[in-house]
């Protein structure tokens, strides 16, 4: 019986390592920032680790075409998005030991 508190004890610890470590992980993504161009740098996107929007700089020969502007804009929001979130994923694979385990991404602000 003492054995199985034991154990119990034992899991709990990891759990709590886990959460810990979870934190960590979590605020060393959100202080991360992932920068993206479009159209050969006319637009440049800043993100940070959580895919927030920190900078947008447009070159100022940028602006004449305002339909492409706003292409350039959104394929470089996207883009530096996509590197956050494949910075959390490669995040997850290294903290979990490659084990899929369902929230995680979202206890992480995924």
């Amino acid at each position: 019986m003492l054995g199985g508190l034991g154990n119990m004890m034992g899991m709990l610890k990891q759990a709590k390592e886990f959460q810990e470590k979870l934190t960590q992980v979590r605020a060393e993504l959100e202080s991360r920032r992932y920068i993206a161009d479009a159209g050969g740098g006319a637009v440049t996107v800043t993100v940070d680790g959580k895919g927030s929007v920190i900078r947008v700089k447009i070159e100022p020969s940028a602006t004449a075409d305002v339909e492409l502007l706003e292409d350039l804009v959104k394929a470089a929001v996207s883009a530096a998005v996509t590197k956050a979130q494949s910075a959390m994923q490669q995040e997850m694979q290294q903290l979990t030991g490659g084990l899929n385990i369902p929230g995680l991404t979202d206890m992480l602000g995924g």
